[in-house]
């Protein structure tokens, strides 16, 4: 059209590349061929001209929101004649006219997030990726946590349902793994948490709630019941994190894991590739977000339990076992998502897998056969009918012995023999290595001998650790005894300690001694100088009654040998002051003798002590 304006018809289409003919026809009509096509008719008649105003339109104003199928299946009850081809006309026709007459729709208003702003929680289901745990299925779910802004994210593997504890536990997670906490925190009501609870324990949960985002300064919101779309920063990104766990599950080549650690190891690895994408988004939010207080707070719930004289307790319909020597105490149990705590009052005692009652409501039972073995042995024949006895095996192998056991031997043998192979392992400690003795046993359909098992975990004599006892020397017990004391000036003991000689290690036991005779005598003779005891108690009684004590009157009877005259020793005469602050002097008589000793200072015969002749 270019050449049209400057040029004619013939030298435009020759220019433009194309016949003279074409020109002059787009000179009569410059629309395009496809403007040119009139609207195509139908080739059959309408089906439905006869039913869709006069029966599907007061259908759809009637019940706005009832399915298109269900409209063509009730035509055609009412028109069998009209066929099953009409169903996608129908459909069509329906959908047009609810474009034109139908109600309004809900909008969904998207946000703007701010940095350290709101941080979400929820729970998602893991059934479908059939993950199991040393060959059994793995019933579990995911704790799921994310910063709405930087897309932070953490996961934390949930044996039970949605609850507070798993929250509180997987929430202080992931909050001391980013390092901060923002200042607002959403979960979706707790709906499961909720569930099957009273009123009294709804508010207990509401105030627990919000006293573990109090702990942490964050502000608790929630989401309206059943619109998952306000909570959509964390509902989307479920499938996001599923789907890569299932691919990644792919890529391992199985879903069997050793042990649960392994399984959450696994689990943490793959949140972290997905958190290294946004390595710089996230350390930038860290500085925004409020710091974390100095601990966290408690993420269990405990209980008072009493243990009975069935050697354990009932909680939440789970039979555990516990030592017997508890039965008849009170314990306290801190109850967590995957464990519970045993105290007795503040001493800590054994730590349980948490069990889990079955989903019809029937009672479960955790068991260690540990707890129980040693009674057991006294009654083997109450392995029979035991209630826990599938839970009492800690292996299948166990299991399947005791089958074979009763299948070829009488019921009190089978339970004696199960019963010792138990006590076998629990002494020895070689409960997986007998497990596998058993199934070879098994396997080749021969019955366990005990007696070839005794010998084979048996303690090796060559691996038993030698204890060699150096026994002390009867000549330094000697010394303590003929070994005299000597008194030495404060001069002579200083010159002593300035210039000792080396002494040996029998020299050193026999000072110790020594010191620890003499400790033991100043001791006795200060007790009974404090009245300490019925001698004392006895000696006091006496003197009141002015009677004398039966050790004074040899004594006594010395001193009226000279004569009646009394000798006092040097040391005697000299000393100005009592000996002690209970010493007091008695009268005299009128010869001169003393009535009787000072109070206190009596000693026993066994007790008196000779100066050193040299």
């Amino acid at each position: 059209m270019k050449y049209r304006q400057t040029d004619t018809p013939p030298v435009a289409a020759a220019k433009a590349s194309f016949s003279t003919s074409t020109a002059y026809r787009i000179e009569k009509d410059p629309r395009l061929p496809s403007q040119k096509k009139g609207a195509r008719g139908s080739l059959r008649p309408d089906p439905l001209a006869d039913v869709f105003e006069a029966e599907v339109v007061p259908m759809l104003k009637a019940a706005p929101g009832v399915r298109p199928v269900a409209i063509f299946e009730e035509i055609l009850r009412r028109h069998p004649e009209l066929g099953a081809g009409i169903r996608r006309t129908l459909e069509r026709r329906i959908r047009a006219w609810r474009v034109i007459h139908g109600e309004e729709q809900e909008v969904i208003f998207r946000q703007t997030h701010e940095p350290g702003q709101v941080g979400l929680s929820d729970f998602t289901d893991m059934g479908e990726l059939g993950v199991t745990i040393a060959g059994a299925p793995l019933d579990h779910r995911l704790y799921h946590f994310r910063l709405a802004y930087c897309g932070f994210e953490h996961a934390h593997v949930v044996l039970g349902g949605e609850s507070f504890v798993a929250l509180a536990e997987g929430l202080q997670n992931a909050l001391w793994s980013l390092g901060g906490a923002p200042r607002e925190h959403r979960t979706d009501s707790l709906s499961a948490a909720f569930c099957n609870l009273d009123r009294d324990a709804r508010d207990d949960l509401t105030r627990r709630y919000e006293d573990l985002c109090a702990h942490y300064g964050m502000r608790p919101s929630r989401n309206n019941r059943g619109i998952a779309h306000e909570n959509g920063a964390i509902e989307s990104s479920h499938g996001h994190l599923k789907r890569a766990i299932a691919d990644a599950l792919l890529l391992r080549g199985t879903a069997d894991f050793d042990d649960l650690a392994a399984y959450r190891g696994f689990i943490d690895e793959i949140v972290s590739r997905r958190n290294a994408r946004n390595a710089k988004r996230i350390d930038h939010k860290r500085t925004i977000l409020q710091a974390l207080p100095d601990r966290r707070t408690s993420d269990y719930e405990e209980v008072i339990v009493r243990e009975t004289s069935s050697g354990g307790f009932t909680l939440r319909k789970v039979f555990y076992t516990v030592p017997s020597r508890l039965i008849g105490h009170q314990l306290r149990v801190r109850l967590y998502d995957d464990r519970l705590d045993v105290f007795v009052g503040g001493t800590h005692l054994v730590t349980l897998p948490r069990g889990r009652p079955h989903p019809n409501g029937k009672h479960d039972q955790v068991v260690d056969y540990r707890h129980v073995i040693h009674s057991l042995r006294r009654k083997p024949m109450a392995l029979l009918n035991l209630v826990y006895r599938d839970r009492l095996f800690p292996r299948d192998a166990y299991r399947r012995t005791f089958d074979r056991l009763r299948e070829r031997l009488p019921d009190r043998k089978a339970c004696r023999l199960m019963v010792d192979l138990l006590a076998l392992a629990h002494e020895r400690g070689c409960e997986a290595e007998l497990a596998g003795q058993l199934a070879a046993d098994l396997d080749v359909g021969q019955l366990p001998d005990l007696g070839r098992l005794r010998a084979q975990f048996a303690p090796d004599p060559a691996c038993l650790p030698q204890v060699v006892v150096q026994l002390a020397p009867l000549a330094s017990y000697e010394c303590l005894i003929s070994a005299p004391a000597r008194s030495e000036t404060p001069h002579e003991h200083g010159q002593h300690r300035r210039h000792r000689a080396p002494q040996s290690v029998a020299q050193r036991a026999a000072a110790a001694s020594r010191k620890d005779l003499r400790q033991l005598r100043l001791r006795g003779r200060a007790d009974d100088l404090q009245g300490a005891g019925d001698r004392a108690r006895r000696w006091r009684r006496l003197v009141g009654q002015g009677r004398q004590f039966a050790a004074v009157r040899p004594a006594r009877r010395r001193q009226e040998s000279f004569g009646g005259s009394h000798r006092p020793g040097p040391d005697r005469e000299r000393m100005a002051c009592p000996l002690h602050s209970d010493h007091r002097s008695r009268p005299e008589t009128p010869g001169g003798a003393a009535r009787a000793q000072p109070r206190g200072c009596h000693q026993s015969p066994r007790s008196l002590r000779f100066a050193d002749p040299r």
